[in-house]
């Protein structure tokens, strides 16, 4: 099965304005956020102009339409990854659904399978974004826990080759990304998800990376816990995901409180609703969920499968012509084994900022610095990067547009 990316391109209205003196847009910046289709734009505006009114909380037609228009959302995302609609929760970004976890198993008192101590043990990777690294760093403040975590080889993969000495039996948690935004890396969670259940961790995938790109089935995973963001899903943003197994879910706390996560309130007490509402106080970003729930509906049309059948032949094509640039250095896989469509690089005597602006002038938008992962910048003895990560609506011009502006710049900057 496969798509055309100029058809693909007509549902995206961004792709019909010009930038910098009437200039193509070439958009290369999926890793941080995708563009949204009319598909999704339509549904949250619809959502409002229609429907607008608080979820859960009303009697009359518009909160009941509103109701069934955030749940119907709900199932869509839980049909999407393979989950019941009760597992999938609505957070306003990843970021959030990670520090949900954290933070509820900061609340859990003794007793709880969930609580930490002194002698506990957390186990990341040097691979990590900010928001799986920054919560379980705080975690382990708060409760005197250890952190560990798993380093990365000189060729961009996670070393597992000593994984009983970084998980042991006092781990109880393991938060892992399962594809870099960085290294463009895709990690091997078998390995990882059966030493962790060995010792009675739980896996926490940060899934930001692999969702919006490849076929994805929580059950198949084997995780307990996973989390990503609506914006990079080609969703809206301010709405994330967080799913989680049932009987963990109703043995977690909750993070926040207040209205629409309870059961019964005294003045003294509070008695908790069941999963996904005990995690969802207050008025949730509704419309956003209606147009996350659109995307997915979007992309399943399409088919998640050509859709990562796409991106390895872009990022082979990709790979292929970025190799032959002097002086270019891959910082990730140099091949299409076990990767995504994520390419990062440096290029000697030109600084990635440097290189960014120069691109931008040309039409190419492209992502410079560190990309939240400033342990993995160090580990990979590297400053920043420049990051060009492709989606759905990008092709081989969209490279040979980038190559070229890349051998443009190096002109340009060898003449001073």
């Amino acid at each position: 099965m496969s798509f055309s990316v100029t058809d693909i391109r007509r549902d995206f209205p961004i792709f019909e304005r010009t930038i910098r003196d009437g200039k193509r847009l070439v958009y290369l910046d999926s890793g941080a956020t995708s563009q949204k289709p009319w598909a999704v734009i339509n549904a949250e505006t619809d959502f409002y102009t229609k429907h607008n009114a608080a979820v859960h909380r009303g009697a009359h037609q518009l909160a009941e339409e509103a109701t069934d228009a955030y749940e119907g959302a709900r199932a869509k995302v839980a049909g999407f990854i393979g989950a019941q609609p009760e597992e999938v929760i609505f957070t306003k970004s990843a970021t959030e659904s990670l520090n949900l976890v954290a933070y509820a198993m900061g609340n859990a008192e003794s007793g709880n399978r969930f609580a930490l101590g002194e002698g506990d043990e957390i186990v990341v990777s040097e691979m990590e974004h900010h928001a799986n690294l920054v919560p379980w760093q705080q975690l382990a403040k708060r409760t005197g826990a250890k952190l560990s975590w798993f380093k990365v080889t000189s060729d961009a993969r996670l070393d597992l080759t000593n994984i009983d000495e970084v998980i042991t039996p006092r781990t109880k948690v393991v938060a892992i990304t399962h594809q870099s935004n960085v290294l463009g890396t895709i990690n091997p969670l078998d390995a990882i998800v059966k030493r962790a259940h060995e010792v009675g961790a739980v896996v926490v995938l940060d899934a930001c990376q692999s969702v919006p790109h490849m076929p994805i089935d929580v059950a198949a995973l084997g995780v307990d816990f996973l989390a990503f963001s609506g914006h990079k899903a080609i969703g809206p943003t301010g709405v994330g995901i967080l799913w989680g197994r049932s009987p963990l879910l109703s043995e977690l706390p909750p993070f926040l409180t207040g209205g629409s996560m309870v059961t019964s309130v005294t003045m003294t007490d509070a008695t908790w609703a069941q999963a996904p509402q005990k995690f969802e106080a207050g008025v949730p970003n509704m419309a956003q969920a209606v147009g996350l729930g659109a995307a997915c509906n979007y992309l399943t049309s399409i088919g998640m499968q050509a859709i990562r059948d796409h991106e390895i032949a872009l990022t082979d094509y990709a790979l292929k012509k970025l190799v032959e640039i002097a002086e270019l250095n891959i910082i990730g896989p140099s091949t299409n084994e076990s990767r995504g469509s994520t390419i990062s690089f440096t290029i000697n005597e030109i600084h990635p900022h440097d290189l960014g602006q120069f691109l931008d002038s040309q039409g190419i938008a492209v992502r410079t610095g560190h990309h939240c992962a400033w342990p993995l910048a160090k580990s990979m003895n590297v400053q920043s990067t420049t990051r060009a990560s492709f989606y759905l609506y990008n092709n081989e011009e969209d490279v040979d547009v980038l190559v070229q502006g890349i051998q443009s710049a190096q002109k340009y900057f060898g003449r001073f």
